[in-house]
């Protein structure tokens, strides 16, 4: 299923740009969009005990009938669809959820989805993953070993960043166009393209990752 992230004529031009930035390199840049890169169980039980407290609270009070017996029953009833509540709608979560949390849940996902999708098997270990997790609202761009070799992860992180601030304006196409050409241009200079390569991985938006 695809992401609401961009339409179908923003994913043709990322295609495009996806083209374009390999022409010059042996390197391999994949752009992958999910929803969210956890669950958060967590987040769902305290939202849904949250709400089904509150819920219950006025309940009483409008019923006057505000005592423990009442209160711990109801509570009870109302926890399990509160908590389904949170569970179809993810971005009530967030407001539950630390930074440290987010941050950690999309670096294992963006980690799991590089190897789960076989970036590292290319031939010279030159995949590039730019990760795009919608409800953190966080972007990981990462490489494979013989990338890491050569160019400091300080370059990814800045593009992560710029593409992130991107998505938060309202410009992601534009913004993930312009880090692909630029990740285009870094690989070119370490990796340039050789006679023989061949595109290796989807220039496609992959969704749900």
């Amino acid at each position: 299923m695809k992401t609401d992230l961009f339409n179908e004529s923003e994913r043709a031009e990322i295609r495009r740009a996806m083209t374009i930035a390999e022409a010059g390199t042996s390197g391999e840049i994949v752009a992958m969009v999910v929803p969210e890169s956890d669950r958060y169980r967590e987040a769902e039980t305290v939202g849904g005990v949250l709400l089904a407290g509150f819920l219950a609270l006025i309940t009483g009070i409008l019923l006057h009938h505000v005592t423990v017996w009442f209160f711990i029953p109801l509570l009870f009833i109302l926890f399990f669809p509160c908590r389904l509540i949170f569970r179809k709608f993810p971005w009530l979560k967030r407001s539950l959820l630390t930074r440290p949390r987010m941050e950690s849940a999309v670096r294992e996902r963006c980690l799991h989805a590089f190897h789960d999708k076989e970036l590292h098997r290319t031939r010279d270990e030159t995949g590039v993953l730019i990760y795009i997790s919608l409800l953190e609202r966080k972007v990981w761009i990462i490489g494979d070993r013989g990338i890491n070799e050569r160019i400091p992860p300080e370059s990814w992180q800045e593009m992560a960043r710029e593409l992130s601030e991107g998505i938060r304006e309202g410009c992601g196409c534009a913004t993930l166009c312009r880090v692909i050409g630029r990740c285009g241009e870094i690989l070119a200079e370490q990796f340039p393209l050789r006679r023989d390569d061949g595109n290796e991985l989807p220039d496609e938006v992959i969704d749900n990752g």
